[in-house]
């Protein structure tokens, strides 16, 4: 007998985007078996009747704030919405974190994430301030969730490394303690040479402790913030590459063409990732210009074309820097298509792909990401055609599986329309649309 069975499910080939329908077969936190769907009995603990819905692999964030978030308005309200004033109100906040703030407002969050889909997480922590207490909650909080979420942890110098004091000794003392991630502020840095230092400590330091790399990097309207190129070179250089990810890099939404032609070229060679956070971003950028307006959004279409892996992030779910968020990646794609004008069929389902697929590759999840057999039996059962029909009418999860357990469930919603002229019936609004033929 196996522990679980999935019946009358949709999968995609992710090579060649070929459909087929089938059953999953689920054992011992495993996918055992993917075979075509049979009305055949098999003996299973648990038996889910997917109806036809589509098995995807599960959302990836790869990017949030986890030590921030839910501190909205604590202690006041980030007015200007500026990222400035955003850092201020968190260093105001920071002297009142504890280990049980910091567990319960991330544990609330990640239910969220869970309960949308999302089971990985790469959250990034401020590991400018001397107690790290913030980091040794995160860390408790990995352990404490990883039977259903896989949680990355990236030391975060919110305040930058070389112009924060001891701040190269707080982050070398953050990967001591078993964060997944180095991180850097390099345009937040006091002078152009400190951001440059900042980017060669991070990335040295990941390589002499074998870790990833994810810099806040020119999170800034200012044309002349580069430290992307910096960034990506030293990928190249020190052979960290893939395991190297930009964020944000809104400075690029103000980069002349000749510069970004440049810069397209560097960043393709390097292999490195980068993350847009496109809500967020278009709410703190562009907030010194005059009209026209900036986007604050990095180059998202055009890095896509250049063969640069570009995902998705939340970054930011009710803190000094954003008052909304909801823990949904589905949104954040939505928000996405917009913000970065991906608005063909084939670009909306890409940005499917950018909180799912392209998302996990920034994360490094490699085969234990899929719906195959041999990986972990984490995924979603999405009532929708694909990627394009789920960003489209914003659909909520039937059912989430991690590592062989369903872990969340939602029945769709009804709604009863009174037409005239008609007795009451049910309704869907915004029918699901087949591909085209």
């Amino acid at each position: 007998m196996i522990d679980l069975l999935v019946r009358d499910v949709r999968v995609s080939d992710e090579a060649t985007g070929e459909t087929s329908t089938v059953d999953l077969h689920v054992d011992g936190g495993r996918i055992v078996a993917v075979v075509p769907h049979t009305d055949e009995a098999v003996e299973a603990g648990t038996v889910v009747d997917g109806a036809g819905a589509w098995a995807t692999p599960p959302y990836v964030e790869p990017h949030v704030h986890l030590d921030a978030a839910l501190t909205a308005g604590q202690p006041r309200w980030n007015r200007s919405g500026t990222l400035w004033e955003g850092i201020a109100c968190w260093a105001e906040r920071k002297p009142m974190l504890t280990r049980e703030d910091v567990i319960d407002r991330a544990e609330q969050t990640l239910r969220w994430y869970a309960a949308n889909g999302t089971l990985h997480v790469r959250s990034h922590v401020d590991v400018t301030d001397p107690s790290l207490v913030a980091l040794d909650a995160l860390l408790e909080v990995r352990d404490r969730v990883r039977d259903i979420v896989n949680l990355q942890l990236v030391a975060f110098p919110q305040e930058g490394i070389c112009s924060f004091p001891n701040g190269e000794e707080l982050l070398t003392e953050a990967a001591r303690r078993g964060v997944d991630v180095v991180g850097a502020i390099p345009h937040f840095e006091d002078t152009r040479e400190d951001g440059v230092r900042s980017v060669e400590i991070a990335v040295d330091l990941a390589d002499r402790h074998g870790l990833h790399v994810d810099a806040h990097c020119d999170e800034i309207d200012d044309e002349q913030s580069r430290f992307v190129e910096v960034l990506a070179t030293q990928a190249a250089r020190s052979g960290l590459r893939e395991r190297v990810t930009a964020s944000h890099t809104t400075a690029m939404g103000s980069y002349n063409p000749a510069y970004s032609y440049k810069l397209h070229r560097i960043l393709a060679r390097s292999g490195i990732n980068m993350v847009s956070n496109p809500m967020v971003s278009l709410h703190l950028q562009g907030r010194f210009d005059d009209y026209p307006k900036r986007r604050g959004i990095t180059q998202v279409k055009e890095l896509l074309a250049a063969g640069v892996n570009v995902a998705f992030g939340h970054d930011d779910v009710m803190d000094p820097w954003y008052p909304l968020g909801t823990a949904n990646p589905l949104q954040v794609a939505h928000v996405g298509t917009h913000a970065t004008q991906l608005l063909s069929r084939d670009e909306i389902e890409e940005t499917f792909r950018m909180v799912t697929w392209r998302a996990a590759r920034v994360l490094g999840l490699g085969e234990e990401y899929g719906v195959h057999v041999g990986a972990p039996a984490s995924f979603v059962l999405l009532p929708a055609v694909d990627g394009y029909d789920a960003v489209r009418r914003q659909v909520r999860p039937t059912h989430v599986v991690s590592r062989g357990r369903v872990v969340a469930t939602t029945p769709p919603a009804v709604t009863t329309l009174t037409w005239p002229g008609e007795d009451p019936a049910e309704v869907t609004f915004s029918p699901a649309v087949p591909p085209p033929a």
